[in-house]
């Protein structure tokens, strides 16, 4: 609808809600207390829009949305947004501790490894995963399916009673200079470990993952790694082939890589590997950091290689999880 009718809309509904004496969701804060929805404008187009509407919980909807026709239904972007905190970004020195509940952005390692960072949550045969590289959760696959994983990883104090996960799936590194696709890992989490998919800086990132084909460069895009917490950069280049990057005493290639320049500075160091990137101007995983280097750039930090998170989950089967 044009954008002035959407406003119209949204005094309308935001005057009834004023007027209402009874529940108008159903996310009880006690006694006198309830919920109010966030109302907003969603852009759709040049001068259009639909009305934003943001609740607390899923049941919400049906209590806030019962008796308005269908007409009005069309017009409406109603989404389900959990309950809203006070966010700020974590400092590398918090991200590198053990922390319950579990979170991305935190320090987290295979016990023959130093430390990479907990990208974000999945599912992977109907289990709550964490997500992270191989060479952070695998061992660049020297380990063994049913390996621990650790929270912190070993470089910042992690032990064997520090574990949080158990390695499930990891893709193996190609060999004879055949290009690979992905460092990728998943760790399905150990009974009764709590965990907060949601815990990003700004708050959730979307349910959906930006397409291969949609990646495009001079996007801004953000992270938050183990090392270097929370950095912002811009994607400089995509569907990059030959990409070698050094693991140890051996060189692996990849083909159709996502590079990464840092807005003022590098935009990650090493620790930050498993990191989610995300697109700033909707929230939208797209990448999962596995290297960089220490020079080139805009800034003169060096440039971060992805992998793209699509590619990530369906050679691994995995399910984003958002919230």
């Amino acid at each position: 609808m044009h954008v002035d009718l959407a406003r119209e809309l949204k005094a309308h509904l935001s005057a009834r809600l004023a007027e209402a004496t009874g529940p108008v969701t159903a996310s009880d804060l006690g006694p006198g207390g309830w919920v109010r929805p966030a109302l907003g404008l969603a852009p759709i187009g040049p001068g259009q829009a639909h009305l934003a509407i943001r609740l607390a919980i899923k049941d919400d909807v049906d209590v806030l949305l019962a008796g308005l026709d269908d007409a009005v239904l069309e017009e409406i972007d109603v989404r389900v947004i959990g309950v809203v905190r006070a966010l700020s970004s974590p400092t590398p020195e918090q991200l590198q501790q053990g922390t319950r509940p579990l979170h991305p952005g935190l320090s987290v390692g295979h016990g023959a490894v130093t430390a990479g960072t907990l990208g974000g949550f999945v599912r992977v045969g109907g289990r709550l995963a964490l997500l992270s590289n191989s060479h952070v959760l695998a061992a660049s696959g020297d380990a063994a399916i049913g390996d621990p994983v650790l929270q912190p990883g070993p470089a910042d104090g992690g032990v064997d009673d520090d574990r949080v996960a158990t390695l499930a799936a990891f893709e193996a590194f190609l060999a004879d200079g055949r290009a690979n696709l992905v460092d990728a890992a998943v760790a399905v989490l150990d009974a009764e470990v709590p965990v907060e998919p949601g815990r990003f800086p700004g708050g959730p990132l979307s349910d959906e993952v930006l397409a291969v084909d949609d990646v495009e460069p001079d996007e801004p895009v953000e992270k938050v790694g183990r090392t270097t917490g929370h950095t912002r950069g811009r994607i400089s280049a995509v569907e990059v082939d030959g990409v070698a990057v050094q693991y140890g005493d051996v060189v692996h290639t990849f083909d159709d890589q996502v590079e990464i320049d840092g807005a003022t500075a590098g935009f990650s160091a090493g620790g930050d590997s498993g990191s989610v990137i995300w697109r700033s101007s909707d929230r939208t995983p797209l990448g999962l950091l596995f290297a960089g280097s220490e020079t080139g750039g805009r800034a003169g930090g060096g440039v971060t290689f992805a992998n793209p998170l699509a590619t990530v989950l369906d050679v691994l089967g995995l399910q984003w999880v958002a919230s």
